[in-house]
């Protein structure tokens, strides 16, 4: 099969969050092509960038900067017909859904349209314009824009915060719109591109699902989107009463909740990466006949040797390591070593934090002036709490934590294998996590574990490990201490946990699993051309490989065994522009 990968902002170049994730991808499917669409990735990231080698499965790469340029000057037809389609997207976006729009108690008034038809009527028509006449930059940041906004900001059925919209209001709305609509105005919609694909990947949501949308649209190739990290609730986790006003961030929300309904609605499947992100997408309106679990993959060999007994590891040393920063709540985890440390005084306390930019660093130094204040008395050799700072090695492509694959940087130095192969314990206190990647780390690596139960914590230790309320210290150092005191039962845990991560969380699970993703896909959807360089998966039925003329007396003069729609896959190949 021939994929289109829609990524943004990392593969194939450095950096973005699912750059590691996507090249593993890539290279444990080498049975299918690639085509490579990178979304926000400019001339001075290509030219200074470090491109990861790419496999020979990856036929082409094409790129689009974060910005897009302001496009033809409309003429005047072309002017009210972006109006139109326009208004008639911010109409979708800024009404209530269920408003009756009259006195109290009168009826509701016959809709001829849902807003999810209007919007997305709204959505392909300003596509198809960006289609015929070229880029929508410019009208996307017109007075034509603002006016309509603003027209659907005061009709009497818009949300309640939209009415107090003002110009300032107005102009960020339409800012915003203009930068999450940019990939209407792309020249991948054709049969030399996306067109060309037999199945668009979509490596997250937001910009990478609308190519596909419109890829959908208009060549019909079945979308598959893979959501590590919802992307609706990340835009409501970031956008908080500090962010905008209110008037900005209810419409910006609609419109989020709008495009990602739309975006759930056309695709074939979709995967989460945890029951955490599957209830997300179904609370986001997708449909759960439709949603598939893939837990995202962690290389198993990098934590080979601290799975195996090895004469470092101290029984008496706690170990947390990972990406640093305030979500991550040491704090907790210092108060429960405060008590740990008075039951079990041989106890030690070693973190390994990779400092995620200047606050993770900035963090990182608040938790060591803590720990000092909680062990004044300490001796500078004899530190009961060591903190010690990675850095990210070289190549990855990885950014911070959990992210948007739950992958996790690979860090240079000490790094998290040899900080768990040192200890016996894994702690992780962390007080808001998607997909918990440490902990499959540790799990891995065959320690026992104590994990608060935040995120998929849960779902992913699977009774291998102890779960402890969050934000907790003495259920914290409660458990810490039942595992100390109890050698056997570590190991039992460890053991579990290793051969748990072995099954579910590696890399070829995750690249084994898409894999008959993409078949199944595959195996419903129909063959959309005839001239083909390639044989296509279920391109013809099992049963035209079975002897006998089964195709009935009318179908005589056809070859044998093949049925009249699958006449077409007896000619020669006809190769394709490339």
């Amino acid at each position: 099969m021939r994929i289109g990968l829609i990524t943004e902002g990392g593969y194939p170049y450095v950096g973005g969050d699912a750059g590691l994730w996507c090249e593993r991808l890539v290279r444990g499917l080498e049975q299918h092509e690639f085509d490579v669409y990178a979304l926000g990735v400019g001339p001075r990231r290509q030219a200074g960038g470090h491109r990861l080698p790419l496999p020979p499965q990856v036929r082409r790469v094409r790129t689009a900067p974060p910005w897009t340029a302001e496009g033809p000057t409309y003429g005047r037809r072309a002017r009210r017909r972006f109006a139109e389609c326009y208004e008639e997207l911010a109409g979708a976006v800024c009404t209530r859904a269920g408003a009756t729009g009259g006195a109290p108690g009168a009826e509701a008034p016959q809709e001829p349209r849902s807003l999810a038809d209007r919007f997305g009527s709204a959505l392909y028509g300003l596509a198809e314009l960006a289609r015929e006449k070229g880029g929508l930059a410019g009208a996307l940041r017109s007075d034509i824009a603002v006016r309509a906004l603003e027209r659907a900001c005061r009709a009497p059925r818009a949300l309640c915060a939209a009415h107090e919209a003002r110009v300032p209001d107005l102009l960020t709305i339409a800012a915003h719109l203009e930068r999450a609509l940019r990939p209407l105005s792309l020249d991948w919609y054709h049969d030399d591109a996306l067109g060309a694909a037999d199945l668009c990947h979509a490596t997250t949501g937001g910009p990478p699902a609308l190519c596909g949308l419109l890829a959908r649209h208009f060549c019909g190739v079945p979308l598959l989107v893979t959501e590590y990290a919802v992307h609706l609730r990340t835009h409501y986790l970031t956008s908080g009463p500090h962010t905008a006003a209110p008037a900005v961030r209810a419409v910006l929300a609609a419109f989020h909740g709008r495009l990602t309904a739309e975006v759930y609605r056309a695709a074939e499947l979709l995967t989460a990466g945890d029951a955490h992100a599957r209830r997300w997408q179904e609370r986001c309106g997708a449909d759960r006949a439709r949603i598939r679990t893939v837990y995202p993959g962690t290389a198993a060999e990098r934590f080979a040797e601290a799975g195996e007994p090895a004469p470092r590891t101290d029984p008496g040393t706690l170990v947390w390591a990972g990406p640093a920063g305030p979500a991550k709540d040491l704090e907790t985890l210092l108060y429960a070593f405060t008590e740990v440390h008075r039951e079990e005084p041989r106890t030690r306390l070693r973190i390994v934090g990779t400092p995620a930019g200047p606050e993770g660093a900035a963090y990182l130094g608040h938790c060591r002036t803590l720990a000092e204040r909680l062990f004044p008395n300490a001796a500078e050799d004899d530190r009961p709490v060591s903190i010690e700072e990675t850095g990210p090695s070289q190549g990855t492509g990885e950014t911070e934590g959990t992210g948007a694959t739950g992958e996790r940087r690979e860090t240079g130095g000490t790094g998290e294998a040899d900080a768990y192969a040192a200890g016996s314990v894994v702690v992780l206190s962390g007080g808001a996590e998607g997909f918990p990647a440490g902990l499959v780390e540790a799990m891995l690596s065959g320690r026992a574990t104590v994990s608060a139960d935040v995120g998929a914590v849960a779902e992913v230790i699977g009774g291998t490990g102890l779960v402890v309320p969050p934000h907790d210290p003495g259920a914290l150092a409660e458990a810490c201490v039942a595992l100390l005191r109890d050698p056997e039962r570590r190991a039992r845990l460890g053991a579990a946990a290793r051969a748990r991560a072995l099954e579910l969380f590696t890399v070829e699970r995750n690249t084994t699993a898409f894999h008959g993703i993409y078949l199944e896909i595959a195996s419903r959807c129909p063959v959309r051309r005839a001239a083909q360089d390639e044989p296509r998966p279920f391109a013809a039925p099992a049963e035209s490989l079975v002897p006998g003329h089964w195709t009935g007396p009318e179908d005589r003069s056809m070859p044998r065994g093949l049925p009249a729609w699958a006449a077409d896959s007896t000619q020669p190949p006809v190769e394709e522009a490339r």
